[in-house]
């Protein structure tokens, strides 16, 4: 799980220090890592992609956020 967070998040260089800040960030990235393994819509497409793509595309966020209610 950390190689997968490290690489979708590059969260070993997060800046994010102060008080529970960095479990609360590690626990809305962990979710979100889940969130996005749930969509195969797109098999060969790596997370990083996914998130990257999610960020730019309201539909395809959209269709990520869909397999929460479809489980």
């Amino acid at each position: 799980m950390h190689w997968s967070l490290d690489v979708t998040f590059n969260e070993d260089s997060t800046r994010v220090r102060k008080d529970n800040a960095p479990e609360n960030l590690s626990v809305l990235h962990k979710f979100a890592v889940n969130i996005l393994k749930l969509e195969k819509s797109k098999k060969r497409r790596s997370l990083k992609a996914k998130r990257f793509k999610a960020s730019g595309s309201l539909s395809y966020l959209e269709k990520v956020l869909s397999c929460i209610s479809a489980d």
